[in-house]
């Protein structure tokens, strides 16, 4: 079994300001309390080919996540793939930015989801919390984008 979930929201800042806040991995930590460590590897701005290293922590254990950004389209589109090998990665996901005619930004996020292995059994338990917290995930990437980047 492999799935979807995905959050919209409306962020009050430039598509510029939050494609750039976005598009730095190493904030991920600002929104998501599961990530515990994150490295960007070469540490230069964020391009096709930038790989983002890190350390979850999902149902009370830790792993290891490697994330290599595979399109990044300013200031509207950046898509990544899992290359770790987890019993549930992320097959694609991504960010989908517009720009607003009054000054904010519509952020979508996606991550679509597979499981390896014994992974195939708990992808669908893991989907559900993803889907169940995925508004809340919104909201916390709208805020965190909001208190880090300056009001104009």
């Amino acid at each position: 079994m492999a799935g979807q979930f995905e959050a919209t929201v409306e962020v009050d800042r430039a598509v510029e300001e939050v494609f750039a806040y976005l598009a730095d991995g190493r904030k991920d930590p600002q929104f998501s309390p599961r990530v515990l460590r994150i490295d960007r590897i070469p540490d230069t701005p964020t391009a096709v080919g930038t790989v983002f290293r890190s350390t979850v922590k999902d149902a009370g254990m830790k792993t290891a996540r490697e994330f290599r950004i595979t399109a990044f389209e300013a200031p509207v589109r950046i898509r990544w793939q899992e290359a770790s090998k987890n019993s549930v990665t992320v097959r694609e996901g991504g960010y989908d930015l517009e720009r607003l005619t009054d000054g904010r930004t519509r952020v979508r996020i996606f991550n679509s989801l597979e499981g390896h292995g014994a992974g195939r059994l708990l992808v669908g338990l893991a989907l559900l919390a993803a889907r169940k917290d995925a508004d809340a995930f919104g909201a916390r990437i709208k805020a965190a984008a909001e208190a880090a980047i300056p009001a104009r």
